[in-house]
């Protein structure tokens, strides 16, 4: 787990937790994705594969049990409960829903800390198609960089997203409207600025792109061996 950048979202319906939590987690090196709520939770991991979901329980609309009844047998993801219930029944009806491990609040950012790496070193989140060679390029999306003829490269949140996405799903075509939902931009001329920065990491002639290719009226795609 050396290095490795794990990508959580916080779900939680109380700003001053949710914000509370991802400042702090950020501090702490992670990748920090918001929900206010687990519909929007929803749509993030229909997009997103994440390494760690921390979930408040009682929300408004759908629970956080609810969510993860509806998700579990979809995805992998190790999920974190928060609540302010914390008896013993609602510790139960969490871990037979399904949860990995159960906080009740208020709680200390610290322990929280602790029991996310206890989560992350149980269930090895690193995933080897985050880490691709070809030719003289690797892109290493857990350590967050690009190395293209032996020379570094940082990449960035937004930057990792799309790239997980492409590289989990080579040789498909990406519009730009979808990449905007996936990184919540909406204008389709921040998505080509993006991707010609890409590009840049990406690509031995960044203007005859071999690799992350654009599909005339379609979108972009990425051809990988």
């Amino acid at each position: 787990m050396n290095n490795f950048i794990a990508h959580i979202l916080v779900v939680d319906d109380d700003d001053r937790i949710r914000n509370l939590v991802k400042d702090f987690l950020s501090q702490n090196k992670y990748l920090i994705s918001t929900s206010a709520n687990a519909e929007d939770a929803q749509k993030k991991i229909n997009l997103i594969e994440f390494d760690l979901i921390v979930l408040d329980i009682m929300m408004p609309g759908m629970s956080g049990l609810e969510f993860i009844s509806l998700n579990k047998k979809k995805i992998i993801t190790p999920i974190l409960l928060l609540t302010a219930r914390g008896d013993a029944e609602d510790r139960i009806k969490g871990f037979e829903t399904g949860a990995d491990d159960y906080l009740p609040k208020p709680f200390e950012p610290k322990e929280l800390l602790l029991r996310i790496k206890n989560i992350l070193n149980r269930t090895k989140a690193v995933n080897k198609k985050r880490v691709i060679e070809f030719e003289n390029i690797k892109i290493d999306l857990n350590k967050l960089f690009i190395i293209k003829n032996n020379k570094q490269h940082k990449i960035n949140n937004t930057e990792k997203i799309i790239l997980e996405k492409m590289i989990n799903s080579p040789g498909e075509t990406f519009s730009r409207e979808t990449i905007g939902n996936l990184i919540k931009v909406d204008k389709e001329r921040s998505v080509d600025v993006i991707i010609t920065r890409l590009r840049k990491k990406i690509e031995i002639e960044p203007k005859n792109p071999k690799y992350l290719q654009t599909i005339r009226g379609k979108g972009y795609v990425l051809w990988i061996e």
